[in-house]
């Protein structure tokens, strides 16, 4: 049971520590443990922080901008 809920955190929640450890070149059980620690010193108010970083996560697509690339500099 425990190694099914294991699984689920780390495969599955979202992945916003797994990304933030790979832009920073960070483990991800340091992000989680730091996301731990300043969840209990602020009472909670990161998991709001957090689950809005999912939403960005599971939407990025959508606030990507199109460019174009460019031929030439001539290509205004």
């Amino acid at each position: 049971m425990i190694e099914k809920i294991i699984y689920w955190f780390e495969q599955q929640a979202f992945g916003v520590c797994e990304w933030w450890g790979n832009k920073l070149g960070i483990r991800t059980t340091q992000i989680r443990m730091y996301f731990i620690y300043l969840s209990f010193f602020t009472f909670g108010s990161p998991i709001i922080v957090y689950f809005i970083m999912a939403f960005m996560l599971e939407h990025k697509n959508s606030f990507k901008l199109k460019q174009t690339k460019r031929k030439s500099v001539w290509d205004i």
